[in-house]
């Protein structure tokens, strides 16, 4: 029987860390503790996820940047560039979330849940094809819909909403008509890619520029405006998301104005958007965030959108 929402995580996670580097083990630990906190978000179910697999990279990236991940570990560890780093766990951990991601997409094209929540770092939406870049290894986001569409769900939707664009994702799939992907993220700003005027294969790339001190208003609206409208006329298989948190208005990395109330407001537009064209099926990845609380609020105010019952839009932020 298909529940509303389950999630999964990778608990080897910890490992992955640097000194002082703001993507840390402490964002998930934030969210963890936060759910434990809250009865109804503590009673949500768990999918148990299995050791990572060396081949599931494989589906979106090339040999050679796998290779250097793994090589990077077995040699303890380095930086790939300034902002990138691995340890010697981090290929193993990496391929754990990758795992994770496609854990979560077997789940809901199985229909066991009707969307998944996953909570695994590193995070994802930066690694091209060649190169692992923005604090990301191996991409997930791209991965889960490669293992989406090997489980028969053909035509999937990534909603990128992360305040830094996904030029990864949108690299690996920019050619391909068959995933639309569509990006909100502040511009100019790292890594400086995501124009407007880039429409990708059969209008299947959607860029949204938001200026610095655009506020949750402003975000929504352009939402509304160019992303809905994108998504109703791919009409998508599945709803993937590559949930960044760091658009919120107490993030240090980033100067947009989004608030928790306005994630539960987006989470209520995606959720329409899978009940409309993909069976309700939602897959969410966490990207960026990275101050502790807001984090943990937005991500539940997500999570208590998503766990409602099919039908009910009373759903708390």
């Amino acid at each position: 029987m298909s529940v509303p929402l389950a999630l999964v995580r990778n608990d080897g996670h910890g490992q992955h860390f640097m000194p002082g580097h703001p993507e840390r083990p402490e964002r998930v630990m934030a969210i963890l503790d936060h759910i434990k906190s809250q009865a109804d978000l503590a009673a949500l179910p768990w999918l148990q996820v299995e050791e990572g697999r060396a081949e599931l990279p494989l589906l979106v990236h090339s040999e050679d940047e796998v290779r250097a991940v793994e090589a990077m570990s077995r040699a303890g560890g380095g930086w790939f560039d300034a902002d990138t780093y691995c340890r010697a766990e981090s290929y193993a951990i990496a391929l754990q979330a990758a795992a994770c991601a496609a854990l979560a997409v077997e789940a809901v094209a199985g229909e066991e849940a009707l969307s998944v929540f996953v909570l695994a770092r590193p995070p994802g939406h930066h690694a091209t094809e060649y190169v692992p870049m923005g604090f990301c290894l191996f991409n997930n986001a791209a991965i889960a819909v490669r293992a989406a569409q090997l489980r028969g769900l053909a035509r999937v939707a990534v909603v990128d909403i992360d305040v830094h664009h996904g030029n990864g994702t949108q690299d690996i799939f920019a050619a391909d008509p068959t995933v639309l992907y569509c990006s909100l993220h502040q511009f100019p700003f790292y890594p400086g890619t995501g124009l407007e005027t880039e429409r990708g294969v059969e209008e299947t790339v959607v860029n949204v520029h938001m200026a610095a001190g655009s506020d949750a208003a402003t975000w929504l609206a352009r939402f509304e405006e160019r992303v809905v409208p994108a998504v109703d006329a791919f009409r998508p298989d599945l709803l993937l998301v590559s949930a960044g948190f760091d658009a919120h208005q107490a993030d240090p990395l980033a100067e947009l104005g989004m608030t928790a109330d306005a994630y539960a407001t987006v989470a209520r537009r995606i959720r329409e958007l899978a009940e409309r064209h993909a069976s309700g099926r939602s897959v969410w990845l966490l990207e960026g965030g990275y101050d502790l609380r807001a984090l943990a609020e937005s991500s539940a105010a997500v999570l208590r959108v998503l766990m409602a019952e099919p039908g009910d839009d009373t759903a708390a932020a």
